[in-house]
């Protein structure tokens, strides 16, 4: 009998078994029409490292995904966004998402993996954005966010000109 390689969907990362940006990018199209009436935000929580650059091992990206994991609310969504980002979709204004951010950033700090903080970008889901506007308003924020250094989180607050 031939062996058959195992498949996992694209919606699924392969190391965390987290939904994939694929997938993210699904979930809010479907929350920003409602986000008028109920207001939601997108996280991402970015990783770095401050060793020698090299990519961070599987069992290090498990670890941290379990650990945001047990940090979310019951009602918050978590995907895998990058290499090393990860993003959290929650219920609430872009400025209450600043609260779950910085403990999200807090606990992959405490987490114990040597030479790893992390940073976090927010943008909040409108039905004016698309998906890929709002995860682009949280990329631009996670990016500067990086530029100054661990712990930071940073909330888009501008509009697109």
């Amino acid at each position: 009998m031939p062996i058959v390689p195992l498949r996992l969907d694209a919606a699924v990362d392969a190391v965390t078994l987290l939904p994939t940006r694929v997938h993210l990018l699904e979930r809010i199209t479907e929350r920003a029409p409602t986000s008028a009436d109920a207001p939601a935000a997108l996280v991402l929580v970015g990783l770095l490292r401050r060793d020698d650059g090299r990519p961070l091992p599987g069992s290090d990206l498990d670890r941290i995904a379990g650990l945001l994991s047990r940090s979310t609310r019951g009602d918050d969504w978590l995907a895998r966004s990058g290499p090393t980002e990860f993003a959290v979709l929650l219920d609430g204004a872009a400025a209450d998402a600043e609260t779950a951010a910085h403990r999200l950033v807090a606990a992959v700090a405490a987490a114990g993996v040597g030479g790893l903080t992390a940073c976090a970008g927010i943008a909040g889901i409108s039905p004016e954005a698309s998906a890929g506007e709002v995860h682009r308003r949280a990329i631009l924020c996670l990016t500067a966010a990086r530029s100054v250094g661990g712990g930071r989180v940073l909330r888009y607050s501008g509009s697109r000109r």
